[in-house]
């Protein structure tokens, strides 16, 4: 099983930056995506921005030109990188990846997810 752990969430003003960790552990055949989720008060979890084991990303319209999801394959951590951002983007923020267990079952997981507040 794959376990998700994120950090770099914090109080940043508008216009700010901050940069999301997500490191896996523990064991796998293959990891084949990982994506970032954002869930805030009130309104339901949705996709951020995701990376595919080829490397192919895609990106919520609205985050679209100022988050960039990258990925450390040697240290097994997953980026996402947040600048100019809105109040709008504040959310709990959430790691997310699909993985091969063995070649032939799959399986999912979730970190506990990193809170991100944007206000002035």
């Amino acid at each position: 099983q794959v376990q998700l752990v994120e950090s770099g969430g914090g109080l940043v003003q508008p216009g700010g930056s901050l940069r999301l960790s997500c490191v896996a552990s523990g064991s796998w055949f293959s990891i084949l995506d990982t994506g970032w989720y954002r869930q805030a008060p009130g309104k339901e979890r949705e996709l951020v921005a995701r990376i595919t084991h080829g490397g192919s990303t895609n990106y919520a319209d609205s985050v679209k030109g100022r988050f960039t999801i990258s990925r450390d394959t040697v240290k097994d951590t997953v980026y996402l990188q947040m600048n100019s951002l809105k109040p709008e983007d504040t959310a709990n923020y959430y790691c997310n990846a699909n993985f091969l267990i063995t070649r032939a079952t799959r399986g999912t997981s979730w970190g506990p997810g990193t809170q991100v507040t944007v206000s002035s």
